[in-house]
């Protein structure tokens, strides 16, 4: 990959089928395609490119340190790489799907990537049940971060910013939870980030449907990548027997099984199975597992 070494570097923050943002070290942005049929580049790559005319032309994308997929109806793509850290953003209302959440956790721990949840919406009287169902998985290691944006934004956002500063940080949610709250107050200047290039991504559009980089305090202070919806996370590169060691309360759990390739479903002597009868692993959380280890078995597509 020698030859690539002299070409520009850039750093993908938007992308739309065949269409990417690159920016330039100086803070240039331009439209790029890829090189060829390919067009495997997300937001997060660090690319080498060429000028091409008024755009550019991707030409190597940089080895990445880590590498997020989504799964939509009909395949696994990947959407985010080179990441510090997921924070996923669920409310006290509207009740989160704990299924999302775990699905999420899963794809963040196969990835290598440390996660977070910020729970929103402190200030309603939902909070109590939130707190609950959130329970198993401060038990199990998982740090989360309570707010309440919109009536405390100061303190929220102080909170963000520890949180935040020097990573690069996929933000994650369902609409309702307070996900477009967050991105404009921790970076007042968005839409003027975006700018007209990725307004030429989506032309024709009503809503905005890429992955978008946002820089915090300027360049190199870290980032925000914003991803539209809640992105239903590709886990058909996981092997279904891989699974319970992605699942930090399963994995301790699993050491207690009688046999080495136990599913954890239905075997005698089960580790896992023995610490959701004792309460250790709630109800839901095997329920989760269960219907995702059967997804992971069918045949791969």
């Amino acid at each position: 990959m020698t030859e690539y070494h002299d070409l520009d570097l850039g750093l993908v923050v938007a992308g739309h089928g065949r269409h990417f943002i690159v920016e330039t070290p100086e803070g240039r942005r331009l439209i790029c395609h890829p090189r060829g049929k390919k067009s495997d580049a997300v937001v997060g790559d660090r690319v080498r490119w060429q000028v091409a005319g008024d755009e550019g032309v991707i030409e190597h994308i940089e080895a990445r340190r880590n590498l997020l997929f989504r799964q939509d109806e009909w395949r696994t793509k990947s959407f985010a790489a080179n990441l510090d850290q997921i924070l996923v953003l669920v409310a006290s209302k509207p009740v989160f799907s704990e299924s999302q959440l775990a699905r999420a956790l899963i794809a963040a721990e196969a990835a290598g990537i440390p996660a977070r949840v910020v729970l929103n919406k402190t200030d309603l009287p939902e909070i109590g049940a939130a707190r609950e169902r959130l329970r198993p998985y401060r038990a199990m290691g998982v740090e989360v971060v309570e707010l309440a944006m919109k009536p405390q934004p100061q303190a929220s956002q102080a909170a963000l910013e520890a949180v935040l500063a020097g990573r690069t940080t996929l933000v994650l949610g369902p609409s309702g939870t307070g996900k477009s709250t967050l991105t404009n107050l921790m970076i007042p200047n968005a839409q003027a980030q975006v700018g007209d290039i990725s307004q030429a991504l989506n032309s024709g559009r009503h809503t905005t449907t890429t992955t978008q980089w946002y820089w915090l305090n300027g360049q190199g202070q870290g980032a925000l990548i914003d991803s539209p919806g809640f992105q239903e996370f590709g886990l058909r590169q996981i092997d279904a027997q891989q699974l319970a060691g992605l699942m930090p309360d399963f994995r301790d759990a699993a050491t207690q099984c009688r046999f080495y390739n136990c599913t954890h479903l239905h075997e005698p002597g089960c580790g896992v199975l023995d610490a959701v009868a004792r309460g250790a692993i709630s109800a839901s959380r095997h329920r989760i597992y269960a219907e995702i280890f059967e997804e992971l078995s069918r045949t791969k597509w």
